[in-house]
């Protein structure tokens, strides 16, 4: 039956106003031969060849099989806990920051050594300019247009990098992330913007009878109060969650691109070297040492918790059981569900 010539035009009219972004699945065991990479120099052996081949060449073997085991199981679970495909938009890849002269796509995680990796790709990226990455003000590391994100490219240049870019994220354990989240933005005195943005509507909605220093200054969010915001059905309905807190696999979206590499905060400096050597700059920039005494572990995010009701931590569990699952993390032993 043919179509009215009206519904003819309105289909087309449709069809081309959308944001069609090619899905792709690369090998895992092998990358396409003789794929383009941008302006990396030609080699005998790419580097995803190195990583997934098992080239002897590699030093730091368990590592490497540490991170080809990972991207395997990411794409078990991405195959057994998603129905559905969907088409990923410009705001959808505004985490993915792209090295253009080293074929590189970096998804950055807040609260997962983040800024030392946008340092280290100023530097990369930077013709010279940089060359020490701890030189770079962590402020500036963060200032929107140094580093270019893949939002900013058309949808076919887009395509071109997601199919041949040397693709990487680095995750953390999900509940640790967020203590950690939760003690910078909310337990700092210097984070007033937060403070304000955030802590004031905190209180305001889970705070009964809040004084109005508190509803005025937003400074004093407790932990529970914190939990209780993330698990309001409310907060995601007024507004997508901020990164610091949001899922890893809302920001990056580990089960529509391929990831190549997925390094891990608890394994950061072998993860990093591995990532840095298979970029071939190993020589060129060295991944800085974490200059923190206390970081937030598994211990300080069980004191945390213990505040926490068994109905609260369930919710929340179930809040971010996908971040758990997609990057084989187990339930935390401290953690009351039942």
């Amino acid at each position: 039956m043919r179509m009215p010539r009206g519904g003819r035009l309105f289909l087309a009219t449709c069809l081309g106003s959308l944001f069609v972004l090619v899905l792709y699945f690369q090998s895992i065991t092998k990358p396409e031969p003789g794929l383009k990479t941008g302006t990396r120099p030609a080699k005998s052996i790419s580097p995803l060849q190195t990583l997934y081949n098992g080239d002897q060449q590699l030093e730091l073997l368990a590592a490497q099989r540490s991170l080809q085991s990972r991207r395997e199981l990411l794409e078990q679970v991405c195959l057994s806990h998603t129905k559905k495909r969907w088409v990923l938009s410009p705001e959808d890849l505004k985490h993915l920051i792209v090295d253009d002269k080293h074929s590189l796509i970096y998804c950055y995680v807040p609260k997962v050594a983040c800024t030392n990796w946008k340092r280290v790709l100023m530097v990369l990226t930077s013709d010279g300019r940089y060359s020490d990455p701890l030189a770079i003000p962590a402020n500036e590391a963060h200032v929107a247009g140094n580093l270019r994100t893949l939002s900013e490219f058309s949808v076919s240049e887009i395509n071109q990098r997601l199919r041949s870019y040397l693709k990487f994220v680095f995750v953390r354990e999900p509940f640790e992330r967020l203590v950690s989240a939760y003690r910078n933005k909310f337990t700092r005195r210097y984070n007033t913007a937060f403070h304000k943005r955030y802590g004031t509507k905190i209180i305001r909605q889970h705070r009964p009878n809040p004084e109005p220093e508190a509803l005025e200054e937003g400074n004093d969010v407790s932990f529970l109060e914190f939990v209780q915001y993330l698990v309001d059905p409310r907060t995601q309905r007024e507004e997508p969650f901020n990164e610091h807190w949001e899922r890893v696999h809302s920001l990056c979206h580990p089960c529509l691109i391929h990831y190549d590499v997925v390094g891990k905060y608890e394994t950061l400096e072998p993860d990093a070297q591995a990532v840095l050597r298979l970029a071939g700059v190993e020589g060129t920039v060295k991944f800085p040492d974490s200059g923190k005494i206390i970081r937030t572990d598994g211990d300080m995010s069980a004191r945390y918790f213990k505040q926490i009701s068994s109905f609260y931590q369930k919710k929340l569990f179930n809040l971010y059981r996908m971040d758990f699952l997609l990057f084989n993390y187990s339930t935390p032993e401290y953690l009351r569900t039942r």
